[in-house]
């Protein structure tokens, strides 16, 4: 039997209309287990509950042992970067499209909470990665990610040109219309698309992808997740650097974007039986 839970806090994708009524649910199944039950603040006031104490996300983690996400896999990652710090395990009831990161259905959800409550579940650690955006030898910002880091080229439809190097050794420069460093975790994402690798999310390992590459050889590389990874944005009209999807800065040519992997992981939690390879199978139609 694996740790019991005392205080949950319950984070939902509140543009989904029938959102107010899964969390009102789980809300139901907590208190019967006398399970002290929290809101986060904006889901509560974009649902219109008032009966579920709320609290803010930055104090999610000092009340609670347990966060569960309803919403999509960008549900997901928005509460996995905002409580990194906090060490607090995740599970993740699937309301998007894909839902790679949760993926426990809504039709299932009671009984799956049932049993992670009372113990019955697997835990599994993901990576992140952190950059740091130099200009002139000078840090500009940093930023993390539980899916990728994505440098490309902005609103203009013309290349750019970037060099790439790895533990500080020299491995090439590409003209594409950017690059994608991601995390196993991410390996389901962007760089899916783009034509990367699927790594199995406990890899210890970052996958570069290139999109659209000029030079067709020019294919994805997985590496050490201790690498250190340097791209030198060196020529380009218009770039920039994206976190998870979300921008985060406009890029100048001579600028380096700095990619390691951080210290910190998530905690995911998965029902007893979660199998990765059947819910590829299930997300990509395989036969």
């Amino acid at each position: 039997m694996q740790k019991l839970f005392t205080a949950v806090t319950l984070i939902g994708k509140y543009m989904d209309p029938r959102m107010r009524d899964y969390v009102q649910a789980l809300a139901g199944l907590l208190n019967g287990r006398d399970i002290e039950v929290a809101i986060e603040s904006i889901t509560a006031e974009k649902l219109g509950i008032d009966d579920i104490p709320r609290v803010d996300m930055a104090n999610v983690g000092r009340i609670s042992d347990l966060a569960i996400v309803l919403g999509g896999d960008g549900t997901m990652l928005t509460a996995a970067r905002a409580l990194l710090d906090d060490d607090v395990p995740l599970v993740g009831v699937n309301r998007g499209r894909f839902g790679f990161l949760t993926d426990i259905s809504t039709d299932g959800m009671l009984d799956a909470v049932a049993r992670i409550l009372d113990g019955q579940y697997t835990v599994e650690q993901r990576i992140l990665l952190g950059a740091e955006i130099v200009r002139d030898n000078q840090a500009l910002s940093e930023g993390r990610a539980l899916n990728d880091i994505v440098i490309s080229k902005g609103g203009q439809a013309r290349l750019i040109e970037l060099e790439l190097t790895i533990d500080g050794e020299y491995v090439h420069r590409q003209r594409s219309d950017g690059l994608i460093v991601s995390t196993p975790t991410g390996t389901t994402a962007y760089a899916l698309s783009a034509g990367g690798p699927l790594l199995h999310p406990t890899l210890e390992a970052i996958a570069l992808v290139p999109i659209c590459p000029h030079t067709l050889s020019n294919r994805p590389v997985a590496i050490n997740s201790a690498s250190t990874v340097e791209i030198t944005l060196m020529h380009a009209d218009d770039a920039r650097v994206h976190f998870d999807g979300q921008l985060h800065a406009e890029l100048s040519m001579g600028d380096k974007v700095i990619v390691k992997r951080l210290d910190k992981t998530i905690t995911l939690l998965h029902p007893l039986g979660h199998s990765h390879y059947e819910m590829l199978r299930k997300k990509l139609n395989w036969g």
